[in-house]
């Protein structure tokens, strides 16, 4: 689906942004009367927050981002 593993995403911040930003609009979607994308959304919310901070490999992030010189 989406790559939890780019490098982009090494700092903290970000990571804490996006899950945050997912949740909160998921949320938003519920009150104003959209249960469908608010499960979307809260859906999204879950999976970011799984892959970014129980499954997230922030070394394997920095060895995409400085390939060997050798290869």
């Amino acid at each position: 689906m989406f790559d939890l593993n780019h490098p982009f995403f090494i700092p903290l911040w970000r990571r804490i942004a996006v899950v945050a930003a997912c949740l909160a609009w998921g949320l938003f979607e519920f009150v104003s009367g959209s249960p469908f994308w608010g499960t979307l959304f809260l859906g999204i919310g879950g999976y970011a927050g799984w892959g970014f901070f129980f499954a997230f490999d922030p070394s394997a992030a920095q060895r995409r981002d400085r390939p060997d010189k050798d290869e």
